[in-house]
């Protein structure tokens, strides 16, 4: 306190010092808006000249004053909430104060919400204590008066309790109102932010506010369909596995398997109708083999424990283990493989047998004998379209992927002569391995990166993924230029064309990684890069920051401040939640709606945060306990909102009621806007009512 007004009795003597005349470059023009109703608003608006700036409230101790609302009288009425600012005020290292400071230019305006009691002996005055500054010099502290009376009000109200002889609220002494104790609905994240979100202070029960939990399926009905990408979502999924199955077809696993299934079918071909006949059966025996493969895994675990076990850290980091593995051996410091015997009796049943059955067996043998290759795949594949809580995302998934595989198969299993113009396996077949195990490494980096969000551990901040990512993918552009040699590879005379070209992608991948080491928001990685919040160093600035973790404290600040709140379900390891934050969320006028319009309410679903005790619920007649803070969240959006997939937002007014169709994945900025324009619409009108 002697340090702040040490700096403030300076500041004064400098100002007055320097100046030759009095300049006030700050006008006030306070008003009570008074529609009539119950509650009503008393508007600050600061007018400042160009060039000066006023600070925030509740600035740090030490630093300049703080703007600050002292109300010395409150009679016939309450205070709701607190002021709010209708801008963001903009965040600086001040290096005069040593320290970050906020600060409004221009023109700002403060809102403080009033509940009229008493029409007749209404009265409240008071003072807001401010400074400004420029950037050389500051002038000494000031303060504005207020005053209202019962004169400037068109309600009429009078006292609930009409035998109360006392006046209802009268403070003893001045209320200074500077947010200490609610969370402002647009919060400043510092440029040296490195903070995962606060869940300390969640609720150890879930019937803190019951008319917030009460379930709003059938309300959500009524507003129509979902707005939702549901179809986008299952075509990404299925472009995704059939990609995954082109990338299969050039393993070392697989290649090999193409002559052998052209041998085996010459084998058998003795006319041409039943060549073809058996060559689509072989193929479709390849898809039903992994589509069932997919269905069992999403079957035996549920696609809903799935999507849990995709952020558990024993399931991550055992596949990032595997993964490293697997590029290790691509490298070629070993190999790997299954047993042979394994193999070999399926080889001899498919010899042996005949029809339909012999067919399967081969395609059997193909599934197990490609596995090492294709496990890491199949894997990251499963695991991803579980994400969508349901099992029709595993199957879309398994069906792309089988049938890229298939295709090259069946078609080769028809015309037996293409085998001759293939490339035989050789020097070019390791060089695709060892890509193959850049890749893997760099997505391994992805599934430890999940681990360490949601555990909250911190050893994979942003800025050290993309180091790790800039590394691997310059070092894959030098191997393709043959700076760079394994055990297993062949001498690189030339480069060719397609390997320049591929040298040329990856070099321009690593440059184009390198200004997000400095907050960049890396739009095409966003889905695999750890969110913004853990960078050390941050130069960027439109990204949107919730602001609140907590779903009943949100909604309670939401109700106070008089506006709807967007709940957003998200998950560390989601990865469509991601690209909708770094592709939707930032866009201009999306983020001037959410801050401006909205309390954002972030729910992380698969937040390892303990609760302080177990929650114990019954769902679907049977008895669950919620452990962690994802565990609350994920009951929150099953029981209220009838839904389990991420990303998922819903518009909601002050009882927790729905304000519009829910909102899940689709990258459409302008159905975004539209999709919170309707949920503003609907809560104005009820406001209204």
């Amino acid at each position: 306190m002697r340090k702040r007004l040490f700096f403030s009795l300076l500041l004064a003597v400098v100002s007055l010092a320097v100046q030759a005349q009095i300049h006030v470059p700050l006008k006030w023009n306070i008003v009570l808006e008074d529609t009539g109703a119950p509650i009503s608003t008393l508007e600050f608006t600061a007018t400042l000249d160009e060039g000066w700036h006023l600070y925030d409230m509740n600035l740090p101790e030490g630093g300049p004053v703080s703007t600050s609302f002292i109300f010395e009288t409150v009679k016939g009425a309450e205070l709701v909430g607190k002021p709010v600012p209708s801008i963001k005020p903009t965040a600086f290292f001040d290096e005069l104060f040593d320290m970050e400071v906020r600060w409004f230019a221009n023109k700002v305006t403060f809102t403080q919400k009033i509940k009229v009691t008493d029409s007749k002996k209404f009265k409240i005055d008071g003072e807001v204590e401010y400074m400004v500054c420029n950037d050389a010099t500051c002038l000494p502290p000031e303060r504005e008066a207020f005053e209202f009376t019962s004169k400037q009000l068109k309600t009429t109200v009078l006292p609930s309790d009409k035998n109360k002889t006392k006046e209802p609220v009268v403070d003893t002494k001045p209320a200074v109102v500077d947010m200490v104790e609610l969370v402002p609905a647009t919060p400043i994240a510092p440029k040296t932010q490195k903070e995962r979100p606060k869940t300390d202070n969640v609720s150890n029960t879930v019937t803190q506010e019951p008319a917030l939990w009460t379930p709003v399926i059938e309300e959500l009905k009524t507003f129509g369909t979902a707005t939702t990408n549901e179809e986008s979502s299952w075509l990404m999924i299925f472009l995704a596995g059939f990609a995954g199955g082109l990338i299969a077809l050039l393993t070392p696993c697989v290649w090999p398997m193409i002559p052998m299934t052209v041998s085996f079918f010459l084998k058998r071909s003795k006319s041409r109708a039943k060549a073809i006949r058996d060559a689509l059966t072989y193929g479709v025996s390849i898809i039903v083999i992994y589509l069932v493969m997919g269905l069992v895994i999403t079957g035996v675990f549920g696609a809903s424990a799935l999507n849990e076990l995709s952020t558990n850290a024993l399931f991550n980091i055992l596949f990032f283990g595997l993964l490293v593995l697997f590029a290790v051996s691509f490298f070629g410091a070993f190999e790997l493989a299954l047993p042979a015997s394994w193999t070999n009796k399926l080889d001899s049943k498919a010899d042996s047998t005949t029809g339909i059955l012999s067919i399967f067996f081969m395609a059997f043998t193909l599934s197990l004998v490609s596995f090492s290759c294709t496990g890491p795949i199949i894997g990251t594949l499963l695991v991803q379209a579980a994400s969508m809580g349901n099992a029709v995302g595993p199957a879309i998934g398994m069906f792309g992927f089988a049938l890229a595989l298939s295709i090259p198969f069946t078609l080769f299993a028809i015309f037996p002569t293409w085998l001759q113009s293939m490339p035989r396996s050789g020097g070019w077949l390791n060089s695709v391995k060892v890509v193959l195990g850049f890749l893997e490494l760099a997505l391994a980096l992805k599934f430890l990166s999940v681990a360490d969000l949601a555990y909250g551990w911190r050893l994979l901040d942003r800025e050290v993924f993309l180091t790790l990512w800039i590394i691997i993918f310059a070092l894959l552009g030098a191997y393709l230029l043959g700076k760079i040699k394994f055990s297993h590879d062949s001498d690189v005379k030339y480069v060719s064309v397609p390997r320049l070209f591929l040298a040329i992608i990856s070099f321009a991948f690593s440059a184009y990684m390198v200004p997000g080491l400095w907050g960049a928001p890396l739009k095409a990685i966003s889905a695999f890069a750890p969110p913004l919040y853990t960078q050390d160093f941050n130069l960027y600035e439109d990204e949107v920051h919730a602001s609140f973790t907590d779903y009943e404290a949100g909604m309670a600040y939401a109700n106070k401040v008089g506006k709807p709140a967007l709940v957003d379900f998200s998950g560390f390891g989601c990865v469509n939640c991601r690209k909708m934050e770094a592709s939707v969320w930032t866009d201009p006028k999306v983020k001037q709606i959410i801050e401006n319009d909205y309390v954002l309410i972030t729910l992380i679903v698969d937040d390892k945060t303990p609760l302080k005790e177990t929650i114990t619920i019954q769902e679907y007649g049977k008895t669950r306990k919620l452990k962690t803070v994802g565990d609350k969240w994920s009951y929150l959006q099953r029981s209220k909102f009838g839904s389990n997939a991420q990303p998922y937002y819903v518009l909601l007014n002050g009882e927790g009621m729905p304000l519009a169709p829910s909102y899940a994945y689709d990258e459409s900025v302008d159905k975004y806007v539209a999709f919170l324009q309707q949920g503003l619409t609907n809560f104005k009108a009820e406001s209204k009512k």
